[in-house]
């Protein structure tokens, strides 16, 4: 196979998987590992993909990038519905208590699952999304408490120092976060600081905390970590992780659940 051949599939599986590996790429296209790393060299230099440590991501993925609400929504909705409604098991049948939603998409998902539940069940919800108030503030008989601190508008989230306090003087009995990267090496991570620090905030003052995050955001480091795997319960997603993540959850003791 020319190089130009393998150039254009080596782009092409990034489009499906978003990463490749320099020693299955090599095993692959039955070349050395050398060559691998030349072709993924001339790619990157053309813009077609980044770098990292044992292979290359999407330029998508890059560690700052963080798409719009708009955007978010839009993308893997079926995916992220069957996700929240998954992840409603963390409560069963007659839970009573108090359930804390981080901000964003995945999260909306389980707010949007939890609607039915919460004018006859004894649940209070707190979350610091304006997106996530306004779609439950309307729910006859539910119970909701906002966070407040400085709106983030990317994620219309509020943030700060204030936020961050606030959060840390509660003790939710179950947190459903979200999260833009989940790594074997780097645990959860997100583009944002301020994003980050209330993430951990909500981890950190949890009693039981239930991550969901649709397959895309598997194997994926952003520029801010904010938990170590060991600091979650169960992650929720819709594709099995692949053999690295998998063994690094079974020994931080994460229960899986596949939507």
């Amino acid at each position: 196979m020319y190089a130009t051949e393998r150039h254009e599939q080596i782009e092409l599986l990034l489009a499906a998987q978003s990463r490749v590996s320099v020693v299955e790429l090599a095993e692959r296209f039955d070349v050395t590992t050398e060559t691998i790393r030349r072709d993924l060299d001339h790619l990157e230099s053309a813009g077609a993909l980044r770098r990292v440590h044992g292979g290359a991501v999407s330029r998508e993925r890059a560690s700052t990038r963080e798409p719009s609400l708009a955007e978010r929504f839009e993308h893997h909705g079926g995916a992220k519905a069957a996700i929240g409604q998954r992840a409603l098991d963390a409560l069963g049948a007659e839970f009573a208590g108090s359930v804390f939603l981080d901000a964003g998409t995945t999260t909306a998902a389980v707010a949007s699952a939890l609607i039915p539940r919460l004018s006859s069940a004894r649940i209070e919800v707190v979350t610091h999304s304006l997106t996530h108030g306004n779609a439950l503030a309307g729910v006859p008989g539910a119970s909701l408490s906002l966070v407040g601190g400085r709106v983030r508008g990317l994620t219309a989230a509020a943030v700060g120092a204030d936020t961050v306090r606030a959060i840390g003087a509660l003790r939710p009995d179950v947190a459903f976060i979200g999260t833009n990267g989940v790594s074997a090496t780097f645990g959860l991570s997100t583009p944002d600081p301020d994003e980050a620090a209330v993430k951990r905030a909500i981890v950190e003052s949890a009693r039981r905390v239930v991550v969901v995050a649709d397959a895309e955001k598997l194997g994926a480091e952003l520029l801010v970590g904010f938990a170590s795997l060991s600091d979650i319960d169960v992650l929720v997603t819709d594709a099995a992780p692949d053999e690295e993540l998998a063994s690094a959850l079974a020994d931080a003791d994460v229960e899986v659940w596949l939507a």
